[in-house]
């Protein structure tokens, strides 16, 4: 299901949801850094300024409990069970319509759960405690817990009417309530960061597939998320284009504590960004474990068919 419009700015854009439009008010931007491009933290820029810093040390786990997502009479996932650990990189593999992008749709808040309890770091997401009950979360404290998650779309969600700079700074100002100027500074080290330095006027359009998505990963960061989420990120790009967002995205994963949580149908890419992989299949865990295992011996026939069916492809 395509994300929807709101009013409301959130990790992914306007409440992870494509902008509405609008008409780009940010001030002229002094002239671009150079294209030094570096993921290490705190790695020099071509003018001597340290890089983005990236998230150390604070990042919360996920977990979920026999959670239950309807679709009208399709059950999509079936009480399911599940744990990330803080900073840990995971990726969720399977057929479409097995539940991998719903799982990361509920974590945004973008879908509502029917059952269950998800969990990031010691609170729950969809409720709240009131009174010594735990009952169903409000607006202020949703609100609250998206502020902890980022998401990187299939289809970028950039805002189509701003320039990549404010793309960058309309979430942290609004939501986070981070000063412009503060918002400015972090957005150029961020695309110093993902080697978009000399882009920072330009519009969407005027950028590749694979420029839009670097910016879009930028914009996630910029919202200084504590879990990443990332959805198919390469689907939508042409195949010469793929490799360098995985590269940069790999940097990223290894550089910070991010807590990522990955759906991809890119094997080598699973592969090589996880800590672990789960294979999912009609809302429910089929396997798990390691990515050498999973992609070398894996012990489920069903694991084994995708796999032979996907690498095929």
């Amino acid at each position: 299901m395509p994300p929807t419009e709101s009013d409301e700015v959130g990790p992914g854009g306007v409440g992870g949801r494509p902008p509405s439009e609008k008409t780009d008010t940010t001030p002229d931007a002094p002239a671009p850094k150079g294209e030094g491009v570096s993921t290490e933290k705190g790695a020099p820029t071509e003018k001597g300024k340290t890089a983005a810093p990236l998230p150390k040390g604070d990042a919360p786990g996920i977990r979920f409990e026999k959670v239950v997502k309807r679709f009208g009479h399709n059950v999509v996932l079936r009480e399911l069970d599940f744990t990330v650990a803080p900073g840990e990189r995971v990726t969720l593999i399977g057929p479409s319509g097995s539940g991998k992008t719903t799982i990361l749709r509920l974590l945004m808040t973008l879908e509502k759960l029917d059952e269950g309890l998800i969990w990031i770091g010691d609170e729950t997401l969809w409720h709240m405690e009131r009174g010594g009950k735990r009952v169903p979360a409000n607006q202020k404290h949703l609100h609250e817990m998206r502020k902890q998650v980022g998401m990187v779309f299939q289809q970028f969600n950039l805002f189509p009417n701003m320039n990549v700079l404010r793309n960058l700074t309309e979430g942290p100002v609004r939501v986070l309530g981070v000063s412009k100027d503060e918002a400015v500074e972090r957005a150029r080290d961020l695309l110093d960061l993902v080697g978009l330095g000399d882009k920072i006027d330009a519009h969407p359009s005027q950028l590749s597939g694979g420029q839009q998505q670097r910016v879009a990963i930028a914009r996630a960061l910029a919202m200084q998320p504590r879990v990443l989420l990332l959805d198919e990120v390469t689907s939508a790009l042409d195949p010469e284009l793929v490799v360098g967002v995985q590269d940069l995205l790999r940097d990223i994963a290894r550089q910070s504590d991010l807590t990522l949580l990955c759906v991809t149908h890119e094997m080598t890419f699973a592969k090589d960004i996880s800590d672990r992989v789960l294979m999912f299949d009609g809302g429910q865990i089929v396997e798990e474990g390691p990515p050498d295992r999973i992609f070398g011996e894996p012990s489920e026939q069903r694991t084994r068919d995708f796999l032979q069916a996907v690498l095929a492809s």
